[in-house]
C-alpha cells in the first residue's frame, strides 16, 4: 500500500506517521463503521435490553416478554421489530403464536460481555 502524507493538522506536535499509516489501513470504510454505529444506538434503550435480556435466558413470546418487561404489548412489538430489523432477534411461529430468540452467539456474547463490563470492581 503506497503512504500518501498526512495533512498538517497538528504543527505544534510530533505525528507518529508509521501509527498513523497502519492505524489507516486497518480502518474499515466509513460506511461500516456508521453501520456499526447504528448497531450500537439498538442498544441505547434500556427497553430493548430488557427484552434482549430476558431473550438470553429463553425463548419467549410477546406476551411473555410485555409480563417480564412491564410495558404493552403493542410498546414491545415495536421494540421486537427495531431489534429484528438489527438482526438481533429471530422469530419462529407455532400455530398462531410468535416465539422470539436471540439471533445468534454473537449477540448472547454482547450481552454477556456487557455484563460482565459493567459488574466489574
Amino acid at each position: 500500500m503506497k503512504k500518501e502524507p498526512l495533512v498538517d493538522c497538528c504543527s505544534f506536535l510530533h505525528l507518529h506517521e508509521d501509527a498513523l499509516h497502519k492505524v489507516l489501513g486497518e480502518m474499515p470504510p466509513d460506511e461500516t463503521l456508521y453501520d456499526l454505529a447504528e448497531l450500537f444506538k439498538v442498544f441505547g434503550d434500556s427497553t430493548r435490553i430488557k427484552i434482549l435480556y430476558a431473550l438470553f435466558e429463553a425463548e419467549l413470546c410477546v406476551c411473555d416478554i410485555a409480563q417480564l418487561v412491564g410495558v404493552s404489548q403493542t410498546a414491545i412489538s415495536h421494540q421486537l421489530r427495531v431489534l429484528k430489523n438489527a438482526k438481533l432477534v429471530k422469530f419462529r411461529r407455532d400455530g398462531k403464536t410468535v416465539f422470539y430468540s436471540l439471533a445468534d452467539d454473537h449477540v448472547r456474547r454482547i450481552i454477556g460481555q456487557g455484563m460482565e463490563h459493567i459488574q466489574e470492581s
